[in-house]
């Protein structure tokens, strides 16, 4: 299968505009197009900083994006009430143990003032590949049984990228977050990727930074060899 050679994101001239068929596309944040999602190309392209995001009638984009969403953990601001909740809660919580349930839940989940999902067929083919190479990872919120919530995201070498969540019980996606920061701090990590600020993630206290002082935090990381999972 075909390996993609991604351009190195800090050298990179990003188009401000492309042209497909009688279009044109915002892309300042995109890298590169097209390609297979291969355990390759995904573990090249997370490790430089880069993931793919499916845009109908695109050859598959890969970003890099010009301001990049981080969460930092001495900065998570978590309100007292939904601290309490998580205190008490009975639900359980696993890690790696459903994770093509928990991605397809995330595909089906209806999210406000979207239509549609990113996470086609094809990403989901390819992210339990991804997983079953040890890469992709995924938490788990369980009530008495049966899934209720969770999350799923890569890990860069040394840090974790969060793709996409899900809850069929109040809070449990905001739970399965706060039992995966608990994990990765005791892990020695610091900070999650989110990708793209979301109203969600910045009441939490997450922030925008640089594509290069992202790059930077990321690269810095990978140098620790942190075994996440």
């Amino acid at each position: 299968m075909f390996s993609i050679n991604f351009p190195d994101p800090r050298t990179h001239e990003f188009a401000e505009w492309v042209l497909f068929g009688d279009y044109y596309y915002h892309a300042s944040d995109i890298i590169a197009f097209g390609g297979e999602m291969t355990t390759e190309n995904l573990r090249k392209a997370y490790r430089s900083g880069i993931f793919p995001w499916h845009i109908s009638g695109l050859p598959l984009p890969w970003f890099c994006p010009e301001q990049r969403a981080i969460l930092e953990f001495d900065e998570l601001h978590i309100p007292k009430s939904l601290r309490k909740e998580f205190q008490k809660t009975a639900f359980t919580f696993t890690m790696d143990k459903a994770f093509p349930t928990i991605i397809e839940a995330c595909a089906k989940i209806k999210r406000q003032g979207e239509t549609g999902t990113w996470i086609t067929k094809n990403f989901i083919e390819s992210y339990t590949r991804f997983f079953e190479s040890g890469d992709a990872h995924s938490v788990e919120v369980w009530d008495e049984g049966e899934l209720v919530g969770g999350l799923y995201g890569v890990d860069s070498g040394g840090a974790f990228g969060g793709e996409s969540m899900f809850h069929l019980r109040s809070n449990a996606s905001k739970f399965a977050l706060l039992h995966l920061i608990e994990h990765l701090k005791n892990r020695g990590a610091t900070w999650i990727d989110i990708q793209v600020m979301t109203p969600h993630f910045e009441v939490l206290g997450a922030k925008e930074i640089s594509r290069d002082e992202f790059l930077t935090k990321l690269e810095n990381d990978q140098k620790k060899n942190l075994k996440l999972f």
